[in-house]
């Protein structure tokens, strides 16, 4: 009796895959010179293969970011109120990326990356019109594989389930670098809690 699944032959060449540490904000291996202009922290799925800042990454050097929450500011009044997002499994997951290596005329080279963004799902739609495209596990290596074709990847770049997204206002805490720590990461009692 055969056994499926118990000796199987590579169809193809394995694809050597690695965490790296990369500066956020694209920078295109073509650009002149770092620091001009805005940083491409973000790219629009919807216009991703087309813009030639990105349009060889998105065919040749798609990758994961891993995270485990991002946050948003919504007006409110004159303030920005930050809140923290993340699935509601509280689960590590990962955005959809690009990256790309550009090369100093020292010689040293720049590995960078940018984040997907696809229109908002309705439960955030209040706090920003766009929201990072969140990759389903078992869609990681359909996008890491260099031979999938870019058109497959499409149904993708969709906005993640209301059910799946847990979100909460946090302190303004975030708005500062150096504040690196688990305050800026719980939920913040707001005013009718309060009393």
């Amino acid at each position: 009796r055969e056994h499926p699944g118990l000796h199987l032959a590579p169809a193809g060449s394995p694809v050597p895959r690695e965490s790296a540490l990369m500066r956020w904000g694209l920078v295109p291996r073509w650009a002149r010179e770092i620091g001009t202009g805005q940083p491409l922290i973000n790219a629009r799925s919807e216009t991703v293969a087309e813009k030639p800042s990105f349009r060889d990454s998105y065919r040749e050097r798609r990758c994961l970011v891993v995270a485990d929450g991002f946050y948003e500011w919504q007006a409110a009044g004159r303030r920005k109120q930050p809140y923290w997002i993340g699935l509601s499994d509280r689960q590590a997951f990962g955005f959809a990326g690009l990256w790309d290596r550009w090369k100093a005329p020292d010689g040293s080279a720049v590995e960078s990356c940018v984040i997907l963004t696809t229109e908002a799902n309705d439960a955030l739609r209040d706090l920003h019109d766009r929201m990072p495209v969140i990759l389903d596990p078992e869609n990681f290596d359909l996008w890491m594989d260099p031979d999938t074709i870019p058109w497959e990847l499409e149904p993708l770049l969709k906005p993640r389930e209301e059910d799946d997204i847990l979100f909460h206002p946090v302190t303004t805490r975030v708005n500062y670098v150096a504040n690196d720590d688990p305050l800026c990461v719980e939920p913040m009692q707001t005013q009718t809690e309060l009393f």
